[in-house]
């Protein structure tokens, strides 16, 4: 079988300026494309078979914070992951669980 998506990191920072440039976009964009970012890699790694990925959300507001929980219990009930959590080591960081 050939992979087409590519291997994402294991740690995958979400902060917007990792993304993009603060002046030319608003702030609903840049949750967009942090959103944007988690899916890709976290769909990349569920095809790569990893066992878990790191997403950076950071402290702030927790508005991206929130949104990542909220899309990570949609990918929990879908079946495509089997459990997420705040790191041990980092709170600002979600471990994701892929498979069993």
């Amino acid at each position: 079988m050939s992979r087409t998506l590519p291997r994402p990191p294991k740690v995958v920072d979400l902060h917007a300026d990792s993304i993009a440039n603060f002046e030319d976009y608003d702030n609903d964009e840049l949750l967009g494309l942090s959103l944007e970012k988690l899916r890709d890699n976290l769909d990349a790694a569920i095809y790569w078979e990893y066992t878990q990925i790191e997403f950076i959300h950071g402290r702030g507001k927790g508005i991206l914070r929130d949104t990542v929980y909220e899309e990570l219990r949609y990918y929990k009930e879908s079946g495509s992951i089997s459990s997420y959590h705040p790191s041990y080591r980092n709170s600002d960081i979600v471990v994701v669980h892929i498979g069993l």
